[in-house]
């Protein structure tokens, strides 16, 4: 069996299970934001229930519009507040306690290799970067794990993504997936999983893993996952005594199809307006004027990416042009950033730093775009109107692109910049 069909069989109490089989399975973890949460919440009580399954297995989290930016936000928030209050969960994280949620369910160790852990928002599939099995779904699916503390699932067939060699300067693992969506579409993995394997990602940070694994959904994918090895077990132990399952693919695991990448000659690439899977290399898009640069999200807003991005602006300044809006993804990375002397380089750039929040991405919040503007964003999405008026156009690239094409005030490709 693969790593996913070995986590479902152990969830769900069986032997084995197999692609397309129904089975059951018993959550580790469920997190909830403002922007789902409060319909579960609605629904939980709709359905007369009183007390959740296990209040130590549930995680709430501000994220999406901190602080509250409208009178329907601060509601919102009510809402979690309370409720979180009434069912004693401790694992609530406030404003300026946590950050996006992805970044933080990870960083507290509410993840650990080899769990069932699901969370009402897409991008949940973020946490297979250590091991373990996570997809995100609905408010209403949510409020049966919050009552029952199980779910089905189809056990996904998997694609197998070998990638080897090594990255350029100023290549990075959201150049990676982005080649990926190239080759898989926005729907070519709709219900499947992709493992990750090979040299590169071995090599690869845990902050890299996370932000291919985040990104998965927008090829369709169900889950996205990388075996432990030594780097992710010694990120997970570094955060957690509790103990957990090293659970990996038999070497004769089944897999539907494979992929094979190198990264040696992989260029920096960008998602053009207004479809994820529309990535042309950054070389060829080179000159496009930029009203906003926005850096930060779920997908690329970790303290490696702010140190590519503090690299880069360092002596330098933001173009007249453009404003460059930078967002850490949650309060110990801002923390750290801080500490780093990063903060203050981007200060001196002509950066705009807020404070850790889903923000522009959402396109609820800070840094939206009005009509007829132009962003490159480190986002995960470029969907017409995702960062504000249905008439901006977002383009997705890495922090490094982002970076230097906030200093010119255009797309450009970090690889052939040359500073002054």
């Amino acid at each position: 069996m693969n790593i996913i069909e070995k986590i479902l069989s152990r969830a769900s109490g069986k032997e084995s299970v197999y692609p397309g089989e129904i089975i059951e399975a018993n959550i580790d973890c469920a997190m909830v934001n403002e922007i789902t949460g409060h319909l579960t919440i609605k629904y939980f009580h709709e359905i007369g229930a009183k007390e959740v399954w296990n209040k130590d297995k549930i995680v709430m989290v501000l994220d999406h519009t901190i602080p509250a930016g409208s009178v329907e936000a601060a509601e919102l928030h009510k809402i979690m507040r309370e409720f979180a209050r009434e069912q004693e969960i401790k694992a609530f994280y406030d404003v300026g306690r946590g950050g996006i949620s992805h970044q933080v369910m990870v960083e507290k160790a509410h993840v650990k290799p080899g769990d069932v852990v699901v969370g009402a928002d897409s991008h949940t599939c973020t946490y297979g970067a250590i091991g373990a099995f996570s997809t995100g779904i609905g408010s209403t699916d949510m409020t049966a794990v919050f009552t029952t503390g199980r779910l089905w699932f189809k056990v996904p067939k998997m694609i197998k993504v070998m990638v080897n060699g090594n990255f350029r300067k100023f290549v990075s693992p959201k150049d990676l997936f982005l080649k990926i969506a190239k080759i898989l579409g926005v729907s070519g993995a709709n219900y499947k999983g992709l493992e990750f394997k090979g040299s590169t990602i071995s090599e690869m940070s845990v902050d890299g893993r996370m932000t291919i694994c985040n990104m998965v959904i927008e090829v369709g994918g169900k889950v996205g996952i990388v075996e432990p090895d030594k780097k992710s077990l010694t990120y997970v132990k570094s955060r957690t005594s509790d103990q957990f399952s090293i659970i990996k693919s038999d070497p004769d695991a089944e897999y539907e199809r494979t992929l094979e990448i190198t990264v040696n000659n992989l260029r920096p690439l960008v998602s053009c307006p207004n479809a994820v899977d529309n990535v042309k290399p950054v070389s060829e898009m080179e000159g496009i004027e930029l009203d906003q640069v926005f850096i930060g999200s779920c997908t690329n807003g970790r303290l490696e990416d702010l140190r590519i991005v503090a690299e880069i602006l360092k002596g330098n300044t933001v173009s007249n042009n453009t404003r460059l809006i930078i967002i850490p993804a949650s309060q110990e990375i801002y923390l750290n950033a801080l500490l780093e002397g990063l903060i203050e380089t981007f200060l001196l750039a002509g950066a705009t730093v807020a404070n850790p929040t889903c923000g522009a991405c959402y396109g609820g919040h800070i840094g939206m775009l009005a009509s007829g503007e132009v962003c490159l964003s480190t986002t995960n999405r470029n969907f017409i109107g995702r960062m504000g008026s249905l008439k901006s156009k977002v383009y997705l690239a890495s922090p490094a692109t982002a970076a230097v094409s906030a200093i010119t005030g255009r797309i450009t490709d970090p690889t052939s910049y040359k500073s002054g």
